[in-house]
């Protein structure tokens, strides 16, 4: 009973995403502890599988799993180094403005390092101007791993969207700014390797593919969540559930509360919703308000109660969990919260 998280499927899955981009050295994202799913865990399973770059958010992410890794293993931070935090021994700055730059080359002088261009997002990065502005001494400057930068890398805005104008665009932008660059180049996460050869260059980054998520239709299903019932309960006909009795039952039912709630990533836009959890193959509607601890289910039509109910299987996947709350798998995943016992297989 738990978070049930299937380490071979991860693995699985960054083999498939790999195999679509064969020109390319396959990373990962390892971001938000692995998605939620445990960076510790993740990272060296894919390590042993042949990744060899690894990308995080914060550089307390990349220090947390550099001591996991072998010396082979590359740790970039996507935000580069954050004010106030100079402690980047062992891993890789991506450096996302012309200050980061020449800070960086002043602190660690002949550290790695790699370079964010924008070329379209407008989020992290280097502007085609500024990138002009620094672009000889960023490629000539002397690291302790050879000349330039290790990796000069752009993030696409609509790779989920393969017919987006917007990816042609910053397609062609980083072709543009990056032209005679002889560092190793990436601009594919998931979307962009699933968009083709075009967009590949030497190094890819998938992340939410390898666990399980769109735009990967193809990925093996990474994550299962079961849930306790705490409790069931005879419900008569016109009497409310929850919370400012956001339901009232239209008939004679059986109630089941679960332990589980917003607090543990069931968003509580999911009130309302078709969200069901499911006992084997049967549907149950959860009814009424999502709380914080505990969920509502009419399990009226079970023959039997069982311990615990299913909210992600093989019948309601991390995406269509997010469909219902108008949201992404990204924020399911990441969401789920730390008292689910996890499970890895």
């Amino acid at each position: 009973m738990g978070l049930d998280i299937s380490i071979d499927a991860i693995v699985a899955n960054w083999r498939s995403l790999a195999a679509r981009a064969p020109g390319a050295r396959a990373g990962a994202v390892l971001k938000a502890d692995a998605y939620g799913l445990g960076a510790d865990r993740v990272a060296p399973a894919l390590h042993a599988a042949g990744a060899r770059d690894f990308f995080v958010a914060l550089p307390s992410e990349g220090r947390a799993i550099r001591p996991l890794l072998p010396g082979d293993a590359r740790i970039l931070v996507l935000s580069g180094p954050l004010p106030g935090d100079a402690d980047m021994a062992g891993l890789i700055p991506v450096l996302n403005s012309a200050e980061q730059f020449f800070r960086d080359r002043v602190t660690r002088r002949k550290g790695a390092f790699a370079i964010q261009l924008d070329t379209g997002m407008n989020r992290l990065g280097m502007e085609r101007a500024e990138w002009a502005a620094v672009r000889s001494e960023a490629l000539a400057a002397v690291t302790g791993d050879g000349t330039g930068p290790a990796l000069v890398l752009s993030h696409l805005a609509n790779a989920d969207e393969p017919d987006h104008p917007s990816n042609a665009a910053q397609l062609a932008e980083f072709r543009a700014m990056t032209d005679g660059v002889t560092a190793p180049r990436s601009l594919s996460a998931t979307g962009g390797i699933l968009l083709g050869p075009d967009y590949h260059f030497d190094v890819t980054r998938p992340g939410i593919g390898l666990y399980g998520g769109a735009p990967f239709a193809d990925a093996r299903p990474v994550v299962s969540l079961d849930l306790p019932v705490i409790q069931t309960r005879a419900v008569r006909a016109g009497e409310g559930v929850g919370y400012g009795y956001a339901w009232t039952a239209p008939r004679d039912c059986r109630i089941a509360t679960v332990a589980a709630g917003y607090a543990d990533g069931i968003l509580r836009a999911l009130s309302g919703s078709e969200l069901s959890l499911w006992a084997g193959d049967r549907a149950c509607p959860v009814v009424g308000r999502v709380s914080m601890d505990l969920l509502t289910v009419d399990v009226t039509e079970l023959p039997d109660m069982p311990d615990a109910l299913s909210l992600l299987n093989e019948r309601q996947r991390v995406d269509d969990v997010a469909r219902l709350a108008g949201t992404i798998g990204y924020e399911i995943l990441a969401s789920l919260g730390t008292r689910y016992p996890r499970n890895w297989s």
